[in-house]
């Protein structure tokens, strides 16, 4: 009976052990935005592309990867993660400001904690996206897969927590969806295998997998999730350089594509919202958000938004062009873009301020 008890008696222990880092995490860190009464965050996650991929494709066989220099170049001293950027990315920022961590790791990271599974861990995948044809071209991991490990985190977190705090922890966690960019520059305007669809029928397949996927996650417990359009992507460097002419304009077809998919995906999630009253599924405009940086660059301390810091600028992106043996501008604080396609930190911190305070309360609310 003595080791029948005892044995019974140690899961509250490391459960116990678990909460209180937990909590000691959210005392400690503090954040900018202030949240709306009584409300509490208790974790950040992350599904989608490379916008916020901290490194779940390091241990993966793909090309697309950014282990390695420039990238990370001033990321707590210049350690390369994975993440798409020379600091720290749109999830991390986040968990910033909403008092959790500094840091939100990749969830395939073999060194990740018990204590990071509690306050958040990010499955995003570089170059995934809704399309299942956008993920398998680049050898990457689907947003399909994405759901498994997240199931698989639930059970972990199950385990360490028991079910009810597990279930308190997901309602209460902030569920960031960033896709579909990589679905309209890659899989439909760069390869063969979607010349069949017109941009109505193409943006309809997106809007029918974006859905699923959120209609997904709140069925496994999620309940504040935050759905990232798609942004200008024929305004991003290489787009431009590709698509934008000699003068390297922004390319008009791809932004007419994003923004389609946009207007189809807010409505289609304000019915998921109505559907779900007891959720807050909330569509992010960040489509306006990054062409207001682009629009009035000096407003927000940028010199330059057409091309990345890395290399010319004009095309390098990943492993492929953006690496050890390609110069850096001497100041990334001034550029919007680290390489061609994606932010810098600096630019991740503009559009995460501007999009928090905006919709914060509407993500957050009771």
């Amino acid at each position: 009976m003595h080791n029948s008890s005892s044995s019974s008696s140690s899961p509250p222990r490391i459960s116990l052990l678990c909460l209180f880092f937990c909590l000691l995490l959210v005392v400690t860190t503090t954040g900018a935005i202030p949240l709306p009464p009584n409300v509490t965050v208790t974790a950040v996650l992350g599904f989608g592309d490379s916008i916020i991929d901290p490194g779940n494709n390091n241990g993966i066989k793909t090309i697309i990867k950014c282990n390695h220099p420039p990238y990370g170049k001033d990321f707590m001293g210049g350690i390369p993660t994975g993440r798409f950027c020379n600091g720290r990315i749109p999830t991390d920022l986040v968990a910033e400001e909403v008092s959790i961590k500094k840091y939100v790791p990749a969830y395939l990271d073999p060194t990740v904690g018990p204590q990071d599974l509690l306050t958040g861990v990010s499955f995003a995948s570089g170059a995934s996206g809704y399309d299942p044809l956008t993920s398998q071209v680049a050898s990457v991991i689907p947003m399909s897969q994405q759901l498994d490990y997240f199931k698989e985190y639930i059970q972990k977190v199950r385990v360490l927590v028991g079910e009810e705090r597990a279930t308190y922890i997901l309602k209460n966690a902030v569920c960031l969806i960033v896709a579909g960019s990589d679905d309209i520059a890659n899989t439909y305007f760069d390869t063969p295998f979607r010349k069949n669809y017109d941009p109505e029928s193409y943006t309809n397949l997106m809007l029918h997998s974006a859905t699923a996927f959120v209609q997904d996650l709140y069925n496994l417990g999620g309940r504040r999730l935050a759905v990232f359009g798609a942004p200008p992507i024929g305004c991003v460097p290489s787009q431009r350089t590709l698509a934008g002419g000699i003068v390297r304009e922004c390319a008009g077809k791809y932004n007419e594509v994003a923004r389609l998919f946009n207007s189809k995906l807010s409505a289609e999630l304000n019915k998921l919202q109505h559907k779900y009253p007891n959720s807050r599924i909330v569509y992010i405009d960040i489509y306006s958000a990054l062409d207001e940086l682009i629009t009035n660059p000096a407003k927000y301390g940028f010199e330059e938004v057409t091309k990345g810091c890395c290399g010319t600028g004009l095309i390098e992106v990943t492993s492929l062009l953006c690496n050890k043996l390609d110069p850096v501008c001497p100041d990334a604080a001034k550029y919007l873009f680290w390489d061609s396609y994606h932010p810098t930190e600096k630019g991740y911190q503009a559009l995460v301020s501007m999009l928090l305070r905006r919709y914060i309360n509407q993500l957050l609310a009771p």
